[in-house]
């Protein structure tokens, strides 16, 4: 006999941004039009590279993180262990037994690992000597350093799943861990990703066109939807959610700041890199499918807008298939595109606005494509608005598409 569904909650949030480690302080920069983006000097100085921009984290890892602690973590790994203490204690969770009962997991992404510690592999190839390799090389390198160093620093012994899915690493993780709790396999996951700012994961996109070359008005881009936008900028953060099943929720007596109602992921089957609109709005209607929830019930998506051509234009196509004209935002001219943390950054930026009643913009926004119609464009100071739902929308390389649907606390 099939056990009931389990109804999943998210009852903390932790995050490092380029804006701030706070809501207070990230919806002061909301509000006040604030861009991450700035001119990075030492881009400068590498040939053939176009992007000299960046949203850069100010960011180290607090006193009380022993060198021991830190030794098989690189910056990607410090990001999301930061992150996930800061939801852990936001959840009333850090240091609690039931990390350490079996019934609590870890769903955590990231493009990759740090870059610094995989150039310590690819010296000792073109050199070699493998005097540059350490015994932490590949702990801090690898795909999935931020799901186990976060699990081996908080103790967690449930299940671990790793989403290494570039720009749907968070996303795909939370999603994940809400089916984990769905099905009743844990009580508690601590959902999320990672990613640092590097100039090589900037020259990936180099190469590809995709970047933004406003390098003299750093803060004027990225500019998404907008007829303008020349292609995205990258940051850098770490968000984690903590999600729990609702009854267990319950029996601690822990705040709730949202419930999770849908998940969808899918794949293009198509192209590498190129978006693919029907398989995008497949993912959209098998969201709202699989919360029960009818196109009109959602009362605001924000987008992934990176500000390409393509993506920007598949995107909105995609959206008003099913939810035309529906209140539509990306906060990716305020953050940057931050890879494997956008996913979670821009779902807990969803429930907060939620919970608020008002929704950013989309910075930069002045003059919408005529392609990226037919959605209700935030734009200036912003919008006040009661929504039941809202929906988080990502797409990632490989044609891997996610939407996440949340609603206010049951």
């Amino acid at each position: 006999m099939t056990s009931p569904q389990q109804r999943v909650v998210v009852t903390g949030a932790g995050n490092v941004t380029a804006l701030g480690e706070d809501w207070a302080s990230v919806k002061a920069a909301l509000h006040s039009g604030t861009s991450a983006v700035k001119a990075m000097p030492a881009w400068q100085n590498v040939g053939g590279l176009q992007c000299h921009l960046g949203a850069p984290v100010a960011f180290s890892m607090p006193t009380h993180y022993t060198r021991k602690d830190l030794r098989s973590m690189g910056r990607v790994a410090q990001l999301g262990v930061r992150a996930t203490e800061l939801a852990l204690q936001d959840a009333g969770l850090l240091g609690n037994a039931t990390l350490q009962s079996g019934r609590a997991g870890v769903a955590y992404g990231s493009a990759t690992g740090s870059p610094d510690a995989l150039l310590e592999f690819v010296s000792t190839l073109e050199q070699a000597n493998a005097r540059n390799l350490k015994a932490t090389s590949y702990l801090r390198g690898m795909s999935h350093t931020a799901a186990v160093n976060i699990g081996v620093h908080f103790g967690i012994t449930g299940r671990v799943l790793t989403t290494s899915s570039a720009c749907t690493a968070s996303s795909q993780a939370i999603g994940f861990a809400f089916e984990t709790i769905q099905h009743g396999y844990q009580d508690v996951m601590v959902a999320g990703g990672a990613d640092e700012l590097t100039v090589a994961h900037s020259a990936v996109f180099d190469a590809l066109y995709a970047t933004s070359t406003c390098n003299d008005e750093p803060t004027s881009t990225p500019r998404p939807f907008d007829q303008q936008r020349d292609g995205l900028v990258l940051g850098e953060g770490a968000s984690t959610l903590i999600l729990e099943s609702l009854s267990h929720a319950q029996a601690r007596g822990a705040k709730v700041l949202a419930e999770v109602c849908g998940f969808a992921t899918n794949a293009d089957g198509v192209h590498i890199t190129q978006p693919n609109c029907s398989t995008q709005a497949e993912c959209i209607a098998l969201a709202l499918d699989n919360s029960g929830l009818k196109a009109a019930d959602i009362g605001y998506v924000n987008a992934h807008g990176t500000a390409t051509d393509s993506g920007d234009v598949s995107e909105v196509e995609a959206t008003r298939a099913h939810l035309p004209n529906v209140l539509f935002s990306s906060l990716k001219g305020h953050f940057g595109h931050t890879l494997g943390a956008c996913g979670g950054l821009e779902a807990w930026a969803s429930i907060m606005m939620m919970r608020d009643g008002w929704f950013a913009p989309t910075l930069n926004l002045q003059d919408v494509d005529p392609q990226c119609e037919g959605v209700d464009h935030i734009t200036g100071r912003g919008r006040e608005l009661h929504a039941d739902y809202v929906m988080s929308n990502n797409f990632a390389f490989g044609g891997i598409n996610t939407s996440l649907i949340f609603a206010p606390p049951p």
